[in-house]
């Protein structure tokens, strides 16, 4: 009993699983490379080598999270002493997408681990090698009433989300996310929704074009535009739109070749489902950059669609594939106003030199969280928790935040008996003056 709270165990948990990570690297590169055409430079970056960062990054701190912090005590408590302790849930769900189907299953299993919980994760379907390889890798480490890993299909997260547990952790789509939260309202249970959204990128027209244009193109196409903090779309000003476009288009022939679908180091939409949706969305707009697609190699190569409205099918769901829509306004402020009364997204990016222009988008707008003149790289940075807002989701993890999010604060006051204010008893003359005198 009380096993998994003991620091030491803990920190071993999170040793093995690191080693097991590094020890079977090639067999998490072949995977990923069979269930999305991952490139190994993309898949060691976004997959691996996050997570054996993310691990290293805990151990470090482990010792000092996990042990009580005595925080002030009110005058009105006199004598005592006031303190929290942190506490594991116990039992933790994990359900995990297939865009990035290790990172974001191991990733809060890393959280859960340190808060000294127990988990059972259920990676996705939709990439069968990944998450086949995850279940062997956690049943070769872990003793199953520890860490289990559950497979299967909808039918399966179904059914998992009828059990009761202690904390739920889920990432996905916004509808699916609903249900979640409607299966754990019946037990009462604590959830995170890391969810999505139409993540918008202004770039205004002081930017740093060729900078701007090439981190676009890296944050955008980056696993295929698989990404839930991908740029979604870009809404630059009218007077530099046609020079960023043409700067997008230099920097996807540099980084993807003249023909992305043959070059065979570019992911794949996940399957004919997804990739239909997407092919359909090309009907939006001007096809201004590539537009091609195989059904067959399930890939869409780079494209930017421009002269595309608010009312375009590209424009009314989360894209979440390699399709960039290109909108220009000559108001910043009216364009704020458009974005704002919208979906909370779950990153903004903004590309300006302007501090005022930085800090108007940021302090107006509502969303996750983002980066100004850079795309996604806010996401790596263990020291700044990542998570939505509304209908992109609710909690956030990475570094400390993930370890708190696994964990109940327990609150208490030491108070001492070496004496004994009187005057909050009922027997005590005076008693009410005394108490308003005090608490004044």
């Amino acid at each position: 009993m009380g096993k998994t709270k003991d620091l030491n165990f803990r920190l071993e948990a999170l040793q093995r699983l690191r080693q097991a990570i590094a020890s079977r690297e090639q067999d998490l590169l072949t995977a990923l490379k069979a269930d999305l055409n991952k490139p190994e430079l993309e898949a060691y970056a976004t997959e691996i080598g996050i997570i054996l960062s993310e691990i290293r990054f805990v151990l470090k701190r482990l010792k000092s999270w996990v042990k009580p912090r005595r925080v002030k005590t009110p005058v009105t408590l006199l004598g005592a002493r006031s303190y929290i302790y942190p506490e594991p849930y116990g039992v933790t769900l994990i359900i995990s997408p297939w865009n990035y189907p290790l990172q974001l299953a191991v990733s809060p299993l890393i959280g859960a681990i340190a808060a000294g919980n127990c988990a059972v994760v259920k990676p996705s379907e939709l990439t069968p090698h990944t998450s086949a390889v995850l279940a062997e890798l956690i049943g070769d480490i872990f003793p199953e009433n520890y860490v289990a890993v559950v497979q299967g299909g909808a039918d399966v997260s179904t059914a998992l989300l009828q059990e009761k547990w202690d904390y739920i952790f889920f990432t996905g789509g916004a509808h699916i996310g609903k249900k979640v939260m409607e299966a754990a309202s019946k037990h009462l249970t604590p959830v995170t929704l890391e969810l999505g959204g139409k993540s918008p990128c202004f770039v205004h027209r002081d930017a740093n074009l060729d900078l701007a244009a090439k981190r676009i193109v890296w944050g955008k196409f980056l696993n295929a535009g698989q990404t839930c903090v991908a740029p979604d779309y870009v809404y630059v000003h009218y007077e530099i739109k046609e020079d960023l476009i043409g700067r997008i288009k230099t920097y996807i022939a540099q980084f993807y070749g003249e023909d992305a679908i043959q070059n065979g180091r570019y992911t794949r939409i996940v399957n004919q489902k997804h990739f239909d949706r997407l092919t359909a969305l090309l009907d939006s707009g001007t096809i201004r950059i590539g537009g091609k697609a195989n059904r067959d190699k399930l890939t869409i190569e780079p494209t930017v669609l421009d002269e595309v409205s608010w009312d375009d099918p590209v424009m009314q769901e989360e894209i979440f594939g390699p399709i960039l829509p290109i909108l220009d306004y000559q108001d910043l402020d009216q364009a704020l106003e458009t974005v704002r009364i919208r979906s909370k997204p779950l990153a903004l990016y903004v590309f300006s030199e302007s501090k005022t222009v930085q800090d108007k988008l940021i302090r107006h707008l509502s969303f996750g969280g983002g980066c100004v003149n850079d795309t996604i790289l806010h996401v790596a940075s263990p020291y700044l928790p990542f998570g939505g807002v509304g209908e992109s989701g609710m909690g956030a993890y990475h570094g400390k935040r993930s370890f708190d999010t696994f964990s109940h604060e327990k609150s208490i006051v030491k108070q001492t008996t070496l004496f004994d204010l009187p005057f909050r008893y009922p027997n005590v003359k005076k008693g009410l003056q005394l108490v308003k005198r005090f608490l004044k």
